[in-house]
């Protein structure tokens, strides 16, 4: 009987947390038009706004850490206790606990896609189809290597691999510290972006196909046809590989064989890959409505009202400080601006009481010189 009683204990211990029933729990106002899609790291996240300006914000306290001038154009990449972003001739890190510069690169190109930061590498592909490998934690070039076309979405990093997806159809495999080409793949059209894991890569094409290929050969191991497009960065756990196409379907399929688990049609057409929150996959679409749905069965779970166009994937913030984690939606708002909100689940009946966190509703940012939010 106690066997029977701990092995339910450690089954229910090991399920994902639920996400619904959900409840806000606050909302900042920045005041001020997105200039680029924000980087969440840690806990934190980073706006660039109108005024040339960057902010960051603790999510878990929903309060500003700091604002610094910034001109950005493309979203930022974040780790090493650094975040890195390309601006006007240059490449900066910053520190993240104050917006101090920690290193300033010339670079005179144009980016064709984000930075990528991975495991002390900062990753960066040019417009003319080079990539270039930095030393995250000063900046110092490591290798170039030309492509020989440009990328049709940002590279991933497993291992000791950098993938690049190309705009004529290939994923070039580069080795990490040296650039050199390892394998190189031809698509039925044009990849997008790549989860990468150790042993695997799993990508969808602009050919309507969803691509399983061996990292160590370039071999496609499996692929499964759809109806659309395949969009996005599809979301892997033990079992199953997640993705939505632009045939209005989210699917699960076995990661290993490739079989189809289930499928769900979307009430909308999808605009980014699925994002995974707890219990649930997460996915947006051309209405004011996030939809959410089982990762056990693609059942509908709920749907998350939001207030303007999305600007940006939902966030998942786990902390020690948090009973249970947060959800954070960021939208823009022609007349509004820019605003970000957390949600997160609420207990029925409250298990423990929950303590408001400061400083959270609203949050208005001010001239750059001021640090803390508006109380």
């Amino acid at each position: 009987m106690v066997c029977s009683i701990l092995a339910r204990a450690q089954a229910r211990s090991t399920a994902p947390l639920p996400l619904f029933p959900i409840r806000p729990v606050w909302t900042l106002g920045l005041n001020n038009p997105l200039l680029a899609p924000p980087a969440f790291d840690n806990g934190r996240a980073y706006f660039a706004i109108g005024g040339d300006r960057l902010v960051a914000y603790d999510l878990v306290k929903g309060q500003q850490l700091w604002i610094v001038s910034a001109h950005l154009d493309l979203e930022p990449a974040s780790g090493d206790g650094l975040l890195f972003m390309a601006e006007p001739h240059s490449l900066a890190a910053l520190a993240e606990e104050n917006g101090a510069v920690s290193w300033r690169m010339p670079f005179d190109g144009t980016l064709a896609v984000p930075l990528v930061w991975d495991n002390g590498w900062l990753v960066a592909v040019d417009s003319s189809g080079t990539a270039m490998a930095y030393r995250a934690t000063d900046g110092e070039l490591i290798w170039r290597r030309a492509i020989g076309a440009r990328a049709h979405a940002r590279p991933a990093l497993a291992a000791d691999r950098v993938y690049v997806p190309a705009d004529d159809g290939r994923i070039v495999a580069l080795r990490v510290d040296t650039g050199e080409v390892v394998w190189s793949r031809r698509l039925g059209g044009a990849p997008n972006e790549i989860r990468a894991l150790d042993d695997r890569l799993y990508v969808g094409s602009s050919d309507k196909f969803f691509y399983c290929i061996s990292s160590d050969s370039g071999e496609v191991l499996w692929r499964w046809r759809t109806g659309g497009d395949v969009i996005g960065v599809p979301v892997v756990d033990e079992r199953r590989v997640y993705f939505v196409s632009l045939d209005n379907v989210l699917r699960a399929l076995d990661r290993r064989t490739g079989n189809q688990l289930w499928k769900r049609a979307l009430p909308v057409r999808p605009l980014a890959g699925p994002e995974r929150a707890m219990d649930t996959l997460i996915v947006a679409g051309l209405t004011p409505t996030l939809r959410a749905f089982r990762l056990t069965n693609g059942t509908p779970a709920g749907d998350i009202p939001v207030q303007g166009e999305l600007a940006a994937r939902p966030y998942l913030v786990r902390s020690p400080d948090l009973s249970t984690p947060l959800v954070v939606i960021v939208t823009r708002d022609i007349a509004k601006g820019a605003m970000a909100t957390a949600v997160a689940h609420t207990f029925e009946p409250a298990i423990l009481p929950f303590a408001p966190l400061p400083n959270t509703v609203p949050v208005s940012i001010g001239r750059p010189e001021a640090a803390t939010p508006t109380r």
